[in-house]
């Protein structure tokens, strides 16, 4: 465990599980605004000192979080405009107009790039992004302006001078897209110093945030197409083989990701400097990080390009310890804390215990009527983090009624016959566990069903899109939350005298 997990994990505490995305808001999704610091008032007045969310990168269309254009730049769509409006950016007659999130911040970035010329500090902090984020910003800025001066489409259909990144033909978008260019690298910038503002007032009330770093990129992302030598390309662009994982808990086919795989010998040959400024950058975001697919850096799970499905697959060795060395020598003591749910073997679990990383145990798996069942909580151990489910699994009242009565009734033998209704004992029971760290998602806390699920693995539309409202928060939740983490140990030191 590195030295910030350990600091973090040295006490019992507790988290809640909500991605910023399903924060109320007045427009399509939550922002990084008054609602996020009312949201961070309420984990506090809780006792909660953990906010565990999805990752934060710009999406595709389907809106997942793990399939998204960029693994550094940050969501748009998080922006809070009220800054905007504060900063002088925008206009509340702009705002009212209603004309759409990225209309507005076009508006804006045109006021910022005329601020830009009398506030010297402003620019100084402005040059003073690009340079620090010179590694990614340029392409990314270029790719996205590509992408909607081509419809949207996949950089694979773009011209070939400009998929296969011929120097002059990129010299020239560029001239003719600055614009835009420089309105995205605004956004990025603001972004920035919203996240940063956020993390600052998390912090102060005693709230660490916890991230997600999938391990694997989408093909359509400003990375893939900025590094196509790092990743198994044909000469076409096209991935010759994708990633997945095979029949599993999850569905009976394995899921075919479709994301492009690494090219680890061409990045080891880099030092894997790739990856050591991808984790640069979740480590100034984020307090925690979750890495998910921890088991893909022992061996991943390779399907060739052609196959329908996940059930075709082989597995591959990965470098293992010799890239957490690089990073480690690289970064320092990064704060990680392994996913290891799904297919996981004797190897990935000695690479993790080598590593000294939490992993994670899955109340909703427990059940399956074994003693040794690992997510049982008389198997846990200290160095861990349990959550009663997580952003692909049900609800845990939607989980509990879709039960046979069979496994109903070993899951209410093991909770001691309890008399409350679902989800709370569950919650109980990852708030006693030995587990140093328990996460519990919002849905559950405000006892949604299924129909309030995140995401539903395998499916490619209707996912991520859900929201809470403060209504549907019961005004003395805080005060039965704040009793039970008491009980069991999790009220964070600060908050415990």
């Amino acid at each position: 465990m590195t030295a910030r997990a350990r600091a973090i994990l040295a006490a019992r505490r507790a988290g809640v599980l909500l991605h910023p995305t399903s924060l109320p808001a007045r427009g399509a999704a939550g922002e990084l605004g008054q609602e996020a610091r009312n949201f961070l008032r309420w984990l506090a007045d809780a006792g909660f000192s953990v906010w565990q969310m999805l990752p934060i990168g710009p999406t595709h269309a389907d809106d997942s979080p793990y399939q998204a254009l960029s693994a550094h730049a940050g969501n748009p769509r998080l922006i809070d405009l009220e800054d905007l409006l504060q900063q002088g950016w925008l206009t509340a007659a702009q705002a009212a107009a209603s004309a759409g999130k990225p209309a507005l911040l076009r508006i804006a970035a045109q006021r910022f790039d005329a601020a830009l010329e009398r506030d010297g500090p402003l620019a100084d902090a402005f040059r003073s992004f690009r340079e620090r984020t010179a590694h990614w910003l340029g392409d990314f800025a270029l790719f996205m302006a590509l992408r909607e001066a081509h419809d949207e489409s996949s950089w694979l259909d773009w011209p070939p001078a400009l998929r296969q990144r011929d120097p002059e033909a990129l010299a020239q978008a560029a001239a003719r897209h600055a614009e835009r260019i420089a309105g995205i690298e605004f956004e990025q910038f603001i972004f920035e110093r919203q996240w940063a503002a956020l993390k600052t007032h998390a912090n102060g009330l005693g709230i660490a945030l916890f991230g997600d770093m999938p391990i694997f990129v989408h093909l359509d992302s400003a990375d893939v197409w900025a590094n196509q030598r790092l990743f198994l390309l044909g000469s076409d662009g096209n991935p010759t083989v994708v990633a997945g994982v095979p029949p599993d808990y999850f569905s009976a086919t394995g899921q075919r990701w479709g994301n492009p795989l690494y090219d680890w010998d061409g990045l080891a040959q880099t030092g894997y400097a790739w990856w050591i400024e991808r984790v640069h950058t979740q480590q100034r975001l984020f307090d925690l990080i979750r890495v998910d697919h921890f088991r893909g850096f022992e061996a991943y799970w390779e399907i060739d390009a052609t196959s329908a499905t996940a059930i075709d697959g082989r597995w591959v060795k990965a470098p293992g310890r010799p890239f957490f060395q690089a990073i480690a020598a690289a970064c320092g003591e990064v704060p990680f804390v392994a996913e290891n749910l799904g297919v996981i073997t004797a190897e990935v679990e000695a690479l993790r215990r080598d590593l000294t990383l939490p992993g994670m145990l899955v109340l909703q798996f427990a059940f399956d009527g074994s003693p040794d069942n690992p997510y049982l909580p008389h198997n846990h151990a200290a160095l861990e983090v349990v959550y009663t489910g997580t952003h692909d699994n049900d609800t845990t009242a939607g989980w509990y009624a879709a039960l046979d009565d069979a496994t109903r009734l070993r899951v209410n033998d093991y909770l001691g016959l309890p008399t409350e209704a679902m989800p709370w004992p569950l919650i109980r029971c990852a708030l006693r566990s030995v587990a140093r760290l328990a996460i519990v998602p919002m849905q559950d806390l405000l006892e949604l069903g299924s129909d309030h699920r995140m995401n539903i693995p395998g499916t490619a539309s209707g996912n991520w899109g859900w929201r809470f409202t403060w209504d549907q928060v019961p005004p003395q939740l805080h005060a039965r939350l704040r009793h039970l983490l008491a009980l069991y140990g999790r009220l964070h030191a600060v908050d415990a005298h």
